[in-house]
């Protein structure tokens, strides 16, 4: 069952991180055409409003979840994805193309809150169990991403921009229905229960987290800048081609994909303090090369760096929440979390749109950089009970089956 349940969970991870680069990456093609993004400005509107309707939306999905099947809200975030995907073509004006990108990132908003609890629950025999298993679905996270990235960019060049949307589309109701037949028979129904005091609950959650929220505000704004500016740095700046950048981007990701799968046997071989602390260290230094170099191979060498460290800090950071919060309260932690993730991503990414346009699209990885920076030397003193660890318990299965 466990298996299953990391499959199922990996794939639409896969489509869900896909879905949210998809649109981004044909940013620069549109604002080079003139048509639809005009602005620096524009871009980073679109991130903010995005993540934050996913914010509040996300809430909403934790409120409804109690008691019901995770398959349900797998087919309904499934569907809106492609239909999303789909109609974005259809856009004619940037307020169309702001709406259909809203509706995305709620379809989007289903797998952080309610899936990785259901992947922590099911990892829960121990900490090892829960390492490899955070690893693997982050790591299949990033393969989505990468997958975009290198078809994205080549469809675009070598059809039209809304090739890739179509595409897309169409893969991700294969990628749906694989999900909810492998899931057949199993059992997918999340426990948890509305709380009598639903608001002190969420009160408790944050604070079972709070020690983790700089760790996820880097995560929200490494991914944001990235995402939303790096294709036009690579563009505009170094004037590397649309097909050659979505190959640059997917390589990004596909050192990430590596050290994410990697997570598990790494943190056993160094503990999670100490490789956590080095991907912050070197994160900061990727960014200021990336923000300050005027060469265009030791820009796109940065970029590929910071792929494989900020790329695994995603599983360390949900492997901290996983060891550290009651089962029961596991949904509403990583429903904070991933807030938190993404308010952060979207607010960074507002202020390098404005920055972007003031004073280049170099500003936002300097910005980057220096925030960074901070969030190391928050960790740096901590020690390593801080991030978090349960005792290893006898194999045996987990709260849904064994392996």
């Amino acid at each position: 069952m466990r298996k299953k349940i990391l499959f199922s969970a990996s794939v639409f991870h896969a489509l869900t991180d896909a879905s949210t680069v998809v649109i981004p990456t044909i940013f620069p093609i549109l604002y080079n055409r003139g048509f639809l993004i005009t602005r620096y400005s524009q871009i980073g509107l679109l991130s903010n409003l995005g993540l934050i309707a996913t914010v509040l939306f996300q809430f909403v999905v934790v409120r409804l979840s109690y008691r019901r099947d995770y398959r349900i809200f797998l087919l309904a975030s499934g569907l809106g994805i492609c239909a999303c995907l789909a109609l974005t073509p259809l856009a004619g004006s940037f307020f169309v193309l702001l709406l259909f990108f809203l509706l995305l990132r709620l379809a989007a908003s289903v797998y952080h809150p309610l899936i990785i609890a259901w992947i922590s629950k099911s990892a829960a025999d121990s900490d090892r169990e829960l390492d490899r298993a955070m690893g693997i679905q982050s790591g299949s996270g990033n393969v989505g991403v990468m997958t975009a990235y290198l078809t994205v960019g080549f469809l675009a060049q070598r059809w039209t921009w809304k090739t890739p949307l179509f595409a897309w589309a169409g893969l991700g109701l294969l990628l749906v229905l694989a999900v909810l037949l492998t899931l057949r028979g199993v059992p997918s129904q999340n426990e948890e229960t509305r709380p009598l005091r639903e608001a002190q609950s969420w009160i408790r959650s944050l604070a079972a987290v709070k020690r983790f929220v700089p760790g996820f505000f880097f995560g929200g704004m490494g991914w944001n800048v990235t995402v939303f500016f790096a294709p036009s740095l690579l563009n505009h700046r170094f004037g590397v081609p649309m097909g050659q950048t979505g190959l640059f981007l997917a390589l990004w990701m596909g050192i990430g994909t590596i050290t994410g799968y990697s997570y598990g046997s790494l943190s056993r071989r160094f503990g999670r303090k100490k490789l956590f602390l080095t991907t912050l260290a070197g994160s900061a230094a990727c960014l200021v090369v990336l923000g300050w170099s005027p060469i265009r191979g030791l820009a796109v060498a940065a970029l590929l760096v910071f792929g494989g460290l900020l790329l695994m800090t995603y599983p360390s950071l949900h492997t901290f929440v996983g060891s550290t919060v009651r089962p029961e309260e596991q949904t509403r932690a990583f429903s904070w979390v991933s807030n938190i993730q993404m308010i952060s991503g979207a607010l960074v990414a507002l202020v390098s749109g404005f920055l972007s346009d003031a004073a280049g699209i170099h500003l936002p990885f300097l910005l980057a950089a220096a925030l960074t920076l901070g969030v190391f030397i928050f960790y740096l003193p901590r020690g390593p009970e801080f991030f978090g660890g349960r005792s290893e318990r006898a194999a045996g299965p987990g709260v849904n089956g064994g392996a």
